[in-house]
């Protein structure tokens, strides 16, 4: 069965079910979704907790014996297995759909992930633990949803603050979901509930933002110039490699050149996004980017990538030498605008 995260209270409050599953890459969701479900394992009677850790050495029958051997106490307990990778291997895919076939009634299972990619999503052990479980899968809190994300943590302590507020604290902490409600709950200590000023925030909320550059390409599929150029001075700051910077911004050019080229050859975009593994937020955010760029612009931004890639090796002439970063940060800027 698959559940909403949001609809995590509810279910918890009507019946435990003997098996969940969480599979999310936002680390502070998915551990605030698991301690809801070990509250209500204890309240329930299950005393015991076992933690088994998918490791190199991991035997997986460990995970058979556990589900089988009674508690120390005869209570019922809390199985938990964490996969770290995500990946299981052959015997653990057999493993697991070993156990979602045969759960012991006595005991109750939580098993986490990280987001799994789509070709495992497709595996045979994944398609039995949802069969089996309650299967909770926690996409990431995207850029765009982060203004209203913030804003209903800070009702859920009863304090409020002004568009211009809460986007200041979602530039602060680009990136750092974690960061985001470390930050929110110290204004809840500083401050009494009610409604904050931007001064009030601003002396509160530090800059703890954590670059990812992956994320790079979204402020510049979106045309997002100002987070762009927040983005790059922020990787430069954190010391990022400059080559993998690049590297992450070439390829997506690269992407975007191919799908406007098989466009401009009667192919239909719907179909090259397709072949080329795009789909989710990236698909919503590149049919508008390619609508706003144009092929010869495309093609020259690639050209500005490898002049860039050559002033990273030091291969260009000191009279064209000039500073990388602010190349590349003038190559982002010209596909974000278009």
């Amino acid at each position: 069965m698959q559940l909403r995260l949001d609809a995590l209270e509810a279910h918890l409050a009507k019946s435990l079910a003997p098996l969940y599953v969480i599979t999310s890459d936002e680390h502070l969701l998915a551990l605030e979704a698991a301690d809801k479900i070990r509250k209500t394992a204890r309240a329930q009677g299950l005393t015991e907790r076992e933690v088994l850790v998918v490791e190199r050495s991991f035997k997986w029958g460990e995970l058979l014996a556990a589900n089988q051997s009674q508690s120390l106490f005869g209570d019922r307990k809390l199985i938990e297995l964490r996969i770290p990778t995500g990946k299981p291997g052959k015997d653990g895919g057999q493993a697991l759909q070993e156990y979602a076939g045969s759960l012991n009634p006595d005991n109750v299972t939580l098993i986490t992930l990280p987001k799994l990619d789509w070709q495992t999503q497709k595996s045979a052990w994944v398609a039995a633990l949802q069969q089996a479980a309650v299967y909770i899968d926690i996409p990431l809190v995207e850029r765009a949803h982060l203004p209203s994300w913030i804003g209903n943590r800070l009702a859920a302590q009863k304090q409020s603050v002004d568009r211009t507020s809460i986007d200041f604290i979602a530039d602060r902490v680009e990136g750092n979901l974690l960061a985001a409600h470390q930050e929110i709950q110290k204004l809840a200590l500083l401050y009494p509930e009610g409604k904050l000023g931007f001064e009030q925030v601003q002396d509160a909320v530090l800059n703890v933002a954590r670059y990812d550059v992956f994320k790079l390409n979204e402020a510049m599929l979106s045309g997002d110039a100002a987070r762009l150029v927040r983005m790059i001075e922020g990787l430069k700051g954190e010391g990022e490699a400059l080559p993998l910077v690049l590297w992450a911004m070439a390829e997506e050019i690269r992407t975007l050149l191919k799908i406007k080229a098989g466009a401009a050859q009667g192919k239909a975009i719907g179909m090259l996004l397709k072949e080329y593994r795009i789909w989710g937020p990236r698909e919503k955010l590149m049919e508008p980017a390619l609508r706003r760029l144009k092929l010869p612009t495309l093609e020259r931004a690639l050209q500005e990538a490898a002049q860039i890639d050559k002033m990273v090796k030091g291969l260009r002439a000191k009279a064209f030498a000039g500073d990388a970063w602010d190349a590349l940060l003038q190559l982002g800027l010209k596909v974000a605008r278009g």
